[in-house]
């Protein structure tokens, strides 16, 4: 378990520490002389072998507050100090504003100084301390009385943080590792040591990471968890980690800074979050107000975009938008705290929603169903919110990144979740039922629509009837749902058009008794159709008008131009695509000669060849000296005969 005190200045919390660890966590030379914390202090004390409790000592002057942000961020019990003497103070109420937008839920409150008042004091000040937590985190947290220099309390104190620590479940140790760090030093003969808490997963000797946001890959030498040596290091701890890698050094790295799986490596300057305005601010938070913000062990500068209206009013929560003046990493559920821009002042705190924000469209309505979507605490309700805000699909593989999930995890996730599982360029990508079935609804409407308006056309293709849905959807999905559409018959693809069954474009008027004629020619001898000039001969009609009508009829899908002079019905050269495929899958090399191919479809030698080098332009083949091979499958090219 991890304590981190709280309080204000000269209240006794490095006291307090030093009498349960007997540990002086003031370790610089400043802090010693003035006697007075100004960074983080580190503190142990073990129970067993299983057990031990982390303390962390945080500054109670308010020109330290960012130290102690730093130490509180990943805690597991709050230690409120409050000198009898003084009541609370300033810096008390802003450290306990800070846990409660921090969420930390476990605690204590530590009545120091004992020694210096007396018993009508006592009363008093514990009345004082009731009213201050009421409504906070703090509230109903057991009170200990006690004294530093006495040694009154003490022992309470440190029993119920035994009994707690006992009681305190582990971190779940799935996910990626994380760790916020929040000191970075060297030591002779070992070089760079970061310390800091762990937040998620585990990680062991050797183990190669990433120092986030710049991207520097390091490897474990060394692991320190809860100041003793180990071989791995897991959630719910503090470790000190022995690190090496090209380019790490004390100017490299600093606080603030994550290290962490590969994986998790997602630096980001936009984030979305919901955060509580502080009762007791004097102004509501404007819009593209600048701000410190904390999260992590990292103090960062950016603006507040308020994304519902233009402010968020004293003791009201709001969804905004962070847009960071440099890079951090973050993940979804992290806790923030912002201060004013002179660092004076808290004045809101939350839990980040989506890290991997944009600045555009992030006033649109799907954008806040999606963030409410995101503030649900189970995870299966908020996929399926997920699913039915977006049309486009959620994208499975960053919402792994986000929750910070294993696969087995996401695996088990998805598969209780009513969604088609898509693969795509950017990662596998999910779509409700509902949506999928709408989706390929709407697909057969608009194709029927683009039938009667064209009847002369084969038919769109696929992009262009992408583009002619009521509601765009990317690519992925939409050729996902085409495929699915045309592997079950609903669709039929005849090269790059795709049309409805049954459907074959019309000539109308003279164009089509022309045709008529024509099209007999070409059924009746189809393996070896006349030429141009032929069929103008036998139809009685100007050469120029038949080419003008074959080239109609090549537009509308109905043939192919195989030569300068010669036109092949779209179901023969289906036929002889697929003979052509039937004889690369048989061949040993996956290959075939013109001599073969001519002899398995009878075509004669100058048909043959024809045919061959138009395949060949079409990419449906590729000839290698005198042999051919198959590039792709046959429908992909030509599609299914038309009916």
């Amino acid at each position: 378990m991890i304590v981190a005190t709280a309080g204000h200045i000269d209240h006794g919390k490095t006291v307090l520490v030093h009498a349960l660890t007997g540990v002086n966590t003031d370790r610089l030379p400043e802090e010693k002389s003035r006697g007075l914390s100004i960074d983080l202090g580190f503190a142990y004390r073990s129970l067993d072998e299983n057990h031990t409790i982390g303390f962390v000592d945080v500054p109670g002057h308010e020109k330290f507050i960012r130290n102690m942000l730093a130490g509180v961020t990943g805690i597991d019990f709050a230690l409120m100090v409050i000198a009898a003497d003084d009541g609370p103070m300033p810096q008390t109420k802003e450290h306990l504003a800070i846990l409660n937008l921090l969420g930390v839920e476990n605690g204590a409150i530590a009545l120091t100084k004992m020694d210096r008042i007396d018993h009508e004091r006592r009363a008093e000040v514990q009345k004082e301390i009731a009213n201050l937590v009421a409504d906070t985190v703090m509230e109903n947290k057991p009170i200990f009385p006690c004294s530093g220099q006495t040694g009154e309390g003490i022992f309470a104190l440190s029993e119920h943080l035994k009994k707690k620590a006992l009681e305190n479940a582990s971190r779940a140790k799935t996910g990626k590792f994380r760790m916020a760090i929040d000191r970075v030093f060297t030591l002779p003969g070992a070089g760079l040591i970061v310390t800091g808490t762990v937040f998620s997963g585990k990680t062991a000797l050797g183990d190669r990471l990433v120092v986030s946001p710049q991207g520097l890959n390091v490897r474990i030498r060394s692991i320190h968890a809860q100041n003793s040596e180990s071989e791995i290091g897991y959630a719910g701890q503090r470790c000190a980690l022995n690190v090496t890698g090209s380019g790490i050094d004390r100017a490299t790295v600093s606080r603030g800074d994550w290290v962490l799986e590969s994986g998790l490596h997602q630096p980001t300057a936009c984030i979305d979050a919901a955060i509580t305005v502080l009762k007791s601010e004097r102004r509501p938070l404007m819009h593209w107000t600048p701000v410190h913000i904390h999260i992590g062990a990292k103090d960062i500068t950016g603006r507040v975009a308020v994304l519902e209206h233009q402010k968020i009013v004293p003791g009201e929560q709001g969804l905004v938008q962070l847009v960071l003046d440099e890079e951090l990493g973050c993940l979804h559920g992290d806790r923030l705290v912002l201060r004013d821009q002179s660092a004076r002042r808290t004045i809101a705190g939350g839990m980040v929603l989506d890290p991997f924000a944009s600045e555009r469209g992030r006033r649109k309505p799907f954008r806040f169903r999606t963030l409410r979507a995101l503030e649900c605490s189970d995870r299966g309700e908020a996929l399926g919110r997920l699913l039915e805000c977006q049309r486009n699909g959620v994208n499975l593989s960053r919402l792994k990144i986000l929750w910070n999930i294993c696969d087995k995890e996401a695996e088990m996730l998805w598969q209780n979740s009513d969604m088609i599982c898509i693969s795509s360029a950017e990662g596998e990508l999910g779509i409700s039922l509902n949506c999928w079935a709408l989706l390929k609804s709407e697909s057969i409407k608009c194709l029927e629509a683009w039938h009667q308006r064209w009847p002369d056309r084969p038919g769109p293709e696929k992009e262009r009837l992408r583009r002619s849905l009521e509601s765009p959807v990317e690519e992925p999905i939409f050729s996902a749902a085409i495929t699915d559409l045309i592997r079950a018959g609903s669709i039929i693809q005849n090269g790059a058009f795709l049309c409805l069954p049954g459907y074959r474009p019309k000539f109308e008027g003279k164009a089509a008794s022309l045709w008529e004629q024509v099209a007999k020619l070409l059924v009746n001898d189809s393996l070896r159709p006349p030429r141009t000039r032929e069929i103008a001969a036998e139809v009685n009609i100007d050469l120029k008008k038949v080419e003008e009508l074959l080239t109609r009829a090549s537009t509308m899908g109905l043939v192919h131009r195989i030569s300068d002079n010669r036109y092949f019905l779209s179901e023969t050269v289906q036929a002889l695509a697929a003979i052509a495929e039937r004889l690369a899958n048989e061949a040993d090399d996956g290959m075939f000669t013109a001599k073969f191919y001519r002899d398995n479809t009878t075509i004669g030698r100058n048909l043959t060849i024809e045919v061959l080098e138009f395949f060949d332009r079409k990419k449906f083949t590729k000839r290698i000296d005198d042999k051919r091979k198959v590039e792709c499958s046959h429908q992909e090219i030509f599609g299914s005969a038309l009916k």
